[in-house]
């Protein structure tokens, strides 16, 4: 199940690390620690370095109660490091944005993979990702991201998921997206409890059965310290903990900050697996 990524082959039967890198002044776990064009640089190659296959490159935060900037802001904080990462390092560049004008401009300027939380539902952007060519990940989010925890609902939240996120993959396709350049991502932390979170988490082999990639992202997360009791910086375990979990259960990527630690638990995965065939 190989996907081309801008030239670049990924085999997505096996699962692989995305490293986040977060070129954002308020982002939940590092924001500002990362956005002058040098320092990014240095992330990018610490990622590439540790193992990971993409670098999620993001300039809007997503978290909880974060607010949109303007696209401009969002061009300016992406593109060029973008550029700069394309022309360094030897990566899949994933670019986390809703906007058709980031979509575009990232990806002329060498992005691989449109990581839309937004599932391509801000005006234009499914026409952009069309026009762009490369693979796209769709998430489940209910709601914004201002807004989405203010007591999110669901009587079913598995069904409820799934129903979404098949839903956008139609409107994909039948746009012009081909049905083997789309994954998807359930969201974890994107308007969902502790107990949405866990319950989507038991069921993640049950969302691979919709037959497309999995991206999955639950690194240093809220629900994490809801469990642990531990501030982001103190969630490394639990976060190796989830990662390991959803490769076992199927994960094409997971995106994480701790790439290493990651990379070296998706292997002790990966090595079980072989001798199990």
């Amino acid at each position: 199940m190989k996907m081309n990524f801008a030239g670049r082959q990924i085999d997505l039967s096996r699962c692989h690390v995305m490293g986040i890198l977060n070129v954002t002044p308020d982002s939940f776990s590092d924001g500002g620690r990362f956005n002058r064009l040098d320092v990014a640089l240095d992330r990018a190659r610490q990622i590439v370095d540790e193992g990971a296959a993409f670098v999620d490159i993001g300039g809007e935060s997503t978290r909880p109660g974060s607010a949109p900037v303007s696209v401009q802001e969002e061009l300016d904080r992406v593109c060029p490091v973008v550029e700069a990462v394309a022309r360094e390092f030897d990566t899949v560049i994933s670019v986390d944005t809703s906007s058709p004008e980031v979509i575009r401009e990232s990806v002329r300027v060498g992005a691989g993979l449109i990581n839309d939380v937004r599932s391509l539902q801000r005006d234009g952007a499914l026409a952009a990702a069309v026009e762009a060519g490369v693979p796209v990940c769709l998430m489940h989010m209910k709601g914004e991201p201002k807004t989405m925890q203010a007591q999110p609902e669901y009587r079913n939240v598995l069904r409820e998921v799934s129903s979404f996120l098949m839903e956008r993959v139609r409107v994909a396709e039948q746009a012009g997206i081909a049905p083997e350049n789309i994954l998807l991502d359930p969201g974890f932390g994107f308007g969902k409890t502790l107990e949405h979170n866990l319950q989507l988490l038991a069921a993640q082999d049950q969302l691979r059965v919709l037959g497309y990639p999995l991206l999955i992202g639950m690194s240093r997360k809220t629900m994490l310290g809801q469990i642990t009791g531990r501030d982001v910086a103190e969630r490394l375990p639990a976060s190796l903990a989830v990662a390991t979990i959803s490769a076992l259960k199927g994960a094409s990527v997971i995106r994480v900050h701790d790439v290493r630690e990651t990379v070296d638990a998706v292997k002790v995965v990966a090595a079980m697996e072989e001798v199990g065939r």
